[in-house]
């Protein structure tokens, strides 16, 4: 293993903390300031606004979907997903070998490449990424995990690279082709320890870091060196935007004001009310952009009375009107969500529409039979004269309109005499220490991607994400089969089953496949997303007249 070369930070600066981190936040304001004017002078520029502030930016490292909204065009990665057919095609590697018992991964690498800071790119570039990805130092929270069950890599010459597994991994080729794994300069890691990295990164796309300053803003310039890219990247023109500056919306009523006011011309993550007003609006262009992967969902814990039973967890997801709720909370703008992936994830089931319709005299019908009755008068049903009510409760994140979602579904079963109290916490942390203590019924969790693999974390026994508690052997060997083959027959098969046993125990309640409501100002075009829904081709996108 390599290991980066650690500098003094503020942090470490005890006696001068104070003195230094002032002085460095005032050099970078200067120096982004600096770069911004340079830039404005010489091409297109615009404002791309984020609309959260990750606790990092370094993809090694973090695991959020806004870093990538930048960082996909700062790094290649060896292998990309064409966005119009989601096949693989070449990236860093030209080509690739697949031995036959799927445990070993050659990469043949494109040569010609440089990183933007001048470092040729070759297989130690590679191998050096890959052991800062694998050191336990670096506490990957999501790259370490895409490579799979790696046994090891090595360098076979200049340009071969060889990745070898301790079992199949089918996702391997879709993880690499993820942000996460984009390819840094070594030079530029070893300069900059993991604190500092992410205000410096360099790798060998298409834009360039100018600066970052953190809450603050982004700038990436195009790299005009760039000649290797994939196919689906555009070629500059004239009119092809130059600059990009990432600023920060994370307040949701500021997102649209920003797009009419001119001082955004592209934002994401729009409120769905304020995208329909927008719809009506000549000067703003709409994108709304379907996201693979895990829908808004709610996960029943399988384990605490009373959605312990199964037939309790049914009569629920048929007590939802869940079309009424994506109805009003997403304005039409989102469909609704049948089973535990979006229909624009790889491998859905259709069929599992047909499960659960809304019926809320069947589901009064199936509490009956469970024992509850309002006894009391009280209009909440109960198991009798001083027995347990019928109280749910469901912990949530202020998230993805999860608050107003939840709101909705406790009116609905409201008035079917289910009370639900409404728990919501702070951050993924505050959700974790809810399922640590095991205090609930349901609670909103969901994992973003493409490959249906996204559902093993979640689904396994022994899944770090078993948030629903339940555990069953032969959905292990499922979702085994489904990770461990690349025959695509197989793992649709797979899936499909997988998909239909978790409905079939009524594991969870989905509510909303998950759209990515974007808008852009009239005078840009060219706004295309990658094949995993959040991140956009920054260099397809062009601009005409001023801003």
């Amino acid at each position: 293993m390599r290991s980066t070369r650690r500098l003094l930070t503020c942090a470490t600066l005890a006696a001068f903390a104070a003195i230094s981190c002032a002085l460095v936040t005032l050099l970078l304001n200067i120096y982004g300031a600096r770069n911004t004017v340079s830039a404005q002078d010489t091409g297109n520029h615009i404002v791309y606004g984020l609309t959260l502030m990750p606790t990092g930016f370094d993809p090694h490292i973090n695991q959020s979907s806004e870093l990538g909204i930048p960082l996909r065009s700062v790094y290649d990665t060896l292998v990309y997903r064409d966005p119009d057919t989601n096949a693989f095609v070449g990236g860093l590697a030209t080509s690739w070998d697949i031995s036959s018992d799927q445990l070993t991964y050659t990469f043949h690498l494109k040569s010609g490449v440089k990183f933007q800071d001048g470092t040729p790119f070759n297989a130690d570039a590679v191998a050096y990424n890959f052991d800062r990805i694998t050191n336990p130092a670096t506490k990957s929270q999501k790259a370490i995990f895409l490579l799979g069950p790696l046994d090891h890599y090595q360098v076979m010459d200049e340009m071969t690279f060889q990745v070898v597994l301790k079992q199949p991994f089918a996702p391997l080729l879709d993880g690499l082709a993820q942000v996460y794994t984009g390819i840094a300069s070594p030079a530029a890691l070893k300069q900059y320890d993991d604190t500092t990295y992410q205000m410096h990164q360099v790798g060998t796309g298409p834009y360039m870091m100018v600066d970052y300053v953190p809450g603050d803003h982004m700038t990436l310039r195009r790299n005009p060196d760039y000649q290797w890219g994939p196919a689906f990247y555009a070629k500059p023109t004239a009119n092809s935007v130059d600059q990009i500056e990432f600023r920060f919306f994370v307040d949701p009523p500021t997102r649209a004001a920003a797009l009419e006011s001119g001082a955004a011309n592209i934002m994401g993550e729009l409120a769905p009310t304020d995208a329909r007003q927008l719809s009506g609006n000549s000067t703003i262009k709409l994108y709304p952009q379907a996201i693979p992967g895990e829908p808004l969902q709610f996960l029943f814990n399988t384990k605490t009375a009373p959605t312990d039973k199964i037939e309790m967890r049914q009569a629920l997801i048929t007590a939802t009107d869940r079309s009424g709720i994506v109805d009003s909370v997403f304005q039409q703008f989102s469909p609704v969500a049948f089973g535990p992936i979006s229909a624009v994830t790889l491998n859905y089931d259709p069929n599992v529409k047909k499960a659960y319709p809304f019926d809320s005299n069947a589901a009064l019908d199936s509490l009956t039979q469970l024992g509850y009755t309002d006894s009391d008068g009280d209009k909440i049903l109960d198991l009798g004269p001083g027995k347990p009510k019928l109280h749910l409760v469901l912990v949530i994140q202020n998230t993805g309109f999860e608050p107003q979602v939840a709101e909705k579904l406790q009116s609905q079963w409201k008035d079917l005499g289910i009370e639900l109290e409404i728990k919501q916490v702070p951050n993924l942390g505050g959700l974790l220490d809810a399922v640590k203590a095991g205090s609930y019924n349901l609670i909103a969790f969901n994992v973003f991607g493409l490959d249906p693999s996204v559902l093993d974390t979640m689904y396994r026994s022994d899944g770090p994400n078993n948030f629903t508690g339940y555990q069953d052997p032969a959905l292990d060997q499922l979702l085994t089969m489904g990770s461990s083959t690349n025959d695509d027959t197989v793992r649709t098969q797979s899936y499909v089953s997988v998909q239909q046993q978790i409905m079939a125990q009524a594991l969870i309640l989905p509510i909303r496949d998950y759209v990515n409501l974007n808008a852009t100002t009239a005078n840009i075009s060219g706004l295309k997303f990658d094949s995993y829904g959040w991140f956009p081709l920054l260099p397809n996108l062009t601009m005409t007249g001023s801003k």
